[in-house]
């Protein structure tokens, strides 16, 4: 890594053009130049986070429901655990009114980068290829680690649930369960369970552009958990398992697999269910 007196001028730099550059493609393709040009850099970020999260959330929402609930209707899902309308709009309502709040983190954690308080760096050639993969492993385990014992204690402390979880959580049976749930929680909620990511940029190297990337892979990813579709694919969290931690509360706090809830006795298997159902 760079020497710590020269991180400024030479990664700083770096961090800099790369936000810059994400602004540019961002803004530049969806707003005239004139209304987010004379912005500041960071008010620049935080809208070309919130404008991507934006078009992320309806685009790979809309896409999904349109597949498994009109397209291939009755394939996936059965005709009475769709949806409503109502519920998906109220989902989409809740998401919306947290959408700024959300995208306030990734710009936070953009500013701190840019000013040298972390472990960032910018290219694949300041570590490695090995290094970098060593480093994405520990970062995906220590974010799997935090984000599952967030979401636990959402649950297990009890004001924290009644006034943050809890808006989440009306979702609570398949035929309210949408892609659209993914990101309809209360704006802390939401913060709080990505800020595992955020805190590991201060005690571990993570590549900048992977650390943005696997940022906005989660608003794919809770899309996806949320579907009710149980893809049997071991040792992913998927939305089977998700499913039980709506209808429950109790079970499957995981996040992209189920490691975290085998170890600590958490874990409930959907076809352990389906066998007792039959």
């Amino acid at each position: 890594m760079a020497d710590p007196t020269t991180f400024l001028s030479e990664y700083g730099t770096l961090f800099w053009e790369d936000t810059d550059l994400y602004n540019r493609i961002v803004l530049g393709t969806l707003l005239p130049h004139s209304v987010w040009a004379p912005l500041p850099h960071f008010l620049q970020t935080w809208l070309r986070n919130y404008l991507g999260g934006v078009l992320l959330y309806l685009f790979s929402g809309l896409l999904w429901c349109f597949c498994i609930y009109y397209w291939k209707r009755n394939v996936y899902v059965p005709k009475d655990a769709i949806p409503s309308q109502r519920a998906m709009l109220l989902q989409i309502h809740v998401a919306m009114k947290a959408m700024p709040w959300y995208t306030l983190l990734p710009t936070v954690s953009e500013y701190l980068v840019e000013n040298g308080w972390t472990k960032c760096y910018p290219r694949l050639d300041n570590v490695g290829w090995f290094s970098y993969l060593v480093y994405l492993a520990i970062y995906l385990i220590v974010v799997e680690f935090g984000i599952y014992w967030m979401h636990r204690e959402l649950h297990d402390i009890k004001p924290l649930y009644k006034h943050l979880h809890a808006t989440h959580h009306i979702y609570n049976k398949q035929n309210t369960l949408s892609p659209f749930a993914g990101l309809a929680f209360h704006p802390l909620d939401g913060i709080l369970q990505a800020f595992p990511h955020t805190l590991c940029l201060f005690f571990m190297p993570v590549h900048f552009t992977t650390h943005l990337a696997l940022i906005f892979i989660e608003a794919i990813w809770t899309a996806n958990i949320h579907d009710c579709i149980h893809g049997k694919l071991w040792p992913v969290m998927g939305a089977g398992y998700h499913t039980i931690h709506h209808t429950t509360y109790r079970h499957n706090y995981g996040h992209y697999t189920i490691w975290m809830d085998w170890m600590f006795g958490t874990l409930r298997d959907p076809e352990e269910d389906e066998g007792k159902a039959m």
